[in-house]
């Protein structure tokens, strides 16, 4: 599996990425972190507001900073 962070690389995106690790070490999941901060690449995925999260080039979430259960409800289906 790989996690997502579409973003600039803000505060924000970071705060994502962390809610989700946590998400993911609580989960046991075997994980790899990919943050993708080209613009153009977040626009073909269809993101039109960051940060976003999305798991192997699916869009899960976007728009704003969710916390850590929100992330590992995603991450489970």
């Amino acid at each position: 599996m790989t996690i997502q962070i579409l973003g600039g690389g803000c505060p924000n995106c970071e705060k994502l990425a962390a809610n989700a690790k946590a998400a993911a070490e609580k989960l046991n999941l075997d994980y790899t972190m990919e943050k993708i901060t080209d613009y153009a690449k977040i626009a073909a995925m269809g993101v039109m507001k960051t940060p976003a999260l999305g798991v192997d080039g699916t869009i899960l979430h976007s728009g704003s900073v969710i916390n850590t259960d929100k992330c590992e409800e995603l991450l489970q289906k």
